[in-house]
């Protein structure tokens, strides 16, 4: 036995397609904390764009500590090591992203 029509068309039935779809993005943007989107496509989002750059300096510097952390626990020969030595390596540039990131937010 078929099933009654939601929609009365092709038509309705892409716009509430359209719709749902919308409302679910808009509630991905909620979630992650960002300010919308301006309307108009020429306004520039710095608010969010600015959002968004804090967002990234949060993260990579508890990434930065969390490093350190790490190579602060091992063994005076581990950090001697060649590992040692990569690990300080990729460190320096983790903050050297953090403190870029740092300047687009001040």
């Amino acid at each position: 036995m078929p099933q009654p029509r939601v929609h009365a068309s092709a038509a309705e039935r892409q716009a509430a397609f359209r719709l749902r779809s919308e409302q679910a993005r808009q509630a991905e943007i909620a979630a992650k904390g960002l300010p919308p989107l301006p309307v108009i496509a020429s306004i520039p989002g710095w608010p969010r764009w600015n959002a968004t750059f804090k967002l990234a300096h949060a993260l990579m510097e508890g990434a930065v500590t969390e490093m350190r952390d790490y190579f602060d626990d091992r063994s005076d020969a581990w950090q001697e090591s060649e590992r040692g030595a990569d690990h300080q390596e990729r460190t320096e540039s983790a903050e050297t992203v953090r403190d870029a990131l740092e300047d687009l937010i001040s």
